[in-house]
C-alpha cells in the first residue's frame, strides 16, 4: 500500500523555507557589525532560574530538566531546586569576577516564589528575559490562542512589575512555540525571542503586529547539553567555550562583530566539582582585547545601530 499523494502536501511548501517567519540570508553577505568601543565580541552570558512543578503534565513533550521517575520524584525534583538555591550564587560570583553583567532567564513562577532571588539578580544589574510561566507550561499547536496570550500577558506582568524593567527578551520554556507564538510576542511589546537557533547574529523576524528579532540564543553552547546530555567532561565543556570564542574572535577580525553566547544552568554548572570550568573559560574570554560583556537588550541595540 503506498501513501497517498496528499502525504507531502502542507502549507507555504515551496522552493525555499517552509515559512515566512524571516527572511532567507547568509552571514557572509551581510553588513559588518562593530559594537561600542570597537570591540571585536559581544559576551552573552544566560543563566536560566527555572521551577519545575513535582507533578509536571509534560504536555505535549517533557522538557529537557523534567521529572523523569514516578510522583514524587525527588530525587530530580530537589536537583533542579539546587540550582536556585545554591548552583546560581557560584554562577553569580563566577561573573562579578570579570564585571559580567548577565541576561537571566526566569520563570514568572520563580520570581513568585524566591523574590529574594531576583532582587539578587537585579541589584547586580542583571537583565530579566522572561522564561514562560514555569518549565510544564509549554506553548505548542494544541494550545488555545486565547490560553496562550494569557500565558504571555501573565508572565510578563508578573516579571515586570517584580523586576522593575521593561522586560524586552523571551524565551520560551525548552523553546517551544505555537505557530501563533512570534505574533502573540510581538503584540506583548517583546524586542526578541531566544527560541530560534539558526544564526550568529540578531535577525528580524517577521510578525503580524510589529518588529522581533531573533537572538543567538544557543543549545549547543550550552552546559545541560554538553555536561548532561552529551556526557562531555568538565574539561571538555571549559575547551568548546574557549573554541567557540577563539573561533568567533579570529573571524571578528575580519568580518565584523560576533556574538559569544553562553546558555547557562545553574543546577549543572553550579556544582562544586563543574563551576571551575565555567571559572576557567570566562578568565579565558575576558583576557583578550576587545570583548564587551553586554546584556541582550544592548546587544541588539548596538545590532540595530550598526544596520542603518
Amino acid at each position: 500500500m503506498s501513501l497517498p499523494d496528499t502525504y507531502l502536501e502542507y502549507p507555504q511548501r515551496h522552493y525555499g523555507m517552509d515559512h515566512t517567519r524571516y527572511d532567507w540570508s547568509t552571514l557572509p553577505t551581510r553588513k559588518p557589525v562593530v559594537w561600542p568601543n570597537g570591540a571585536r565580541v559581544a559576551l552573552w552570558v544566560i543563566p536560566a532560574l527555572e521551577w519545575f512543578p513535582l507533578d509536571m503534565k509534560s504536555v505535549p513533550f517533557k522538557p529537557p530538566g523534567a521529572m523523569m521517575t514516578a510522583y514524587p520524584d525527588l530525587r530530580h525534583y530537589t536537583l533542579r531546586d539546587y540550582g536556585n538555591r545554591v548552583g546560581i550564587f557560584r554562577v553569580m560570583q563566577a561573573l562579578d569576577k570579570h564585571g559580567i553583567r548577565a541576561s537571566v532567564a526566569v520563570n514568572a513562577a520563580v520570581a513568585a516564589r524566591y523574590p529574594a532571588l531576583l532582587r539578587a539578580c537585579t541589584q547586580r544589574g542583571w537583565e530579566i528575559i522572561a522564561n514562560g510561566q514555569d518549565m510544564d507550561h509549554l506553548h505548542h499547536a494544541g494550545l488555545a490562542i486565547d490560553d496562550e496570550k494569557k500565558l504571555i500577558d501573565s508572565t510578563l506582568a508578573l516579571l515586570r512589575e517584580a523586576s522593575g524593567q521593561a522586560v524586552r527578551g523571551w524565551l520560551s520554556p525548552a523553546k517551544s512555540e505555537s505557530a501563533a507564538t512570534l505574533d502573540l510576542l510581538g503584540a506583548a511589546g517583546m524586542d526578541y525571542v531566544c527560541d530560534w537557533v539558526n544564526d550568529d547574529m540578531p535577525y528580524p523576524l517577521h510578525t503580524a503586529t510589529g518588529a522581533l528579532h531573533a537572538m543567538p540564543h544557543p543549545i549547543d553552547m550550552d552546559d545541560h547539553t554538553i555536561l548532561v546530555q552529551n556526557h562531555h567532561s568538565e574539561d571538555d565543556f571549559r575547551d568548546q567555550l574557549c573554541d567557540q570564542f577563539d573561533y568567533l574572535y579570529n573571524e571578528s577580525a575580519t568580518q565584523g562583530g560576533r556574538v559569544m553566547a553562553i546558555s547557562l544552568h545553574p543546577w549543572v554548572i553550579g556544582q562544586p566539582y563543574r563551576i571551575k570550568a565555567l571559572e576557567e573559560a570566562l578568565a579565558h574570554i575576558m583576557q583578550h582585547e576587545g570583548v564587551w560583556a553586554a546584556t541582550g537588550s544592548e546587544i541588539l541595540d548596538a545590532w540595530k545601530e550598526a544596520q542603518t
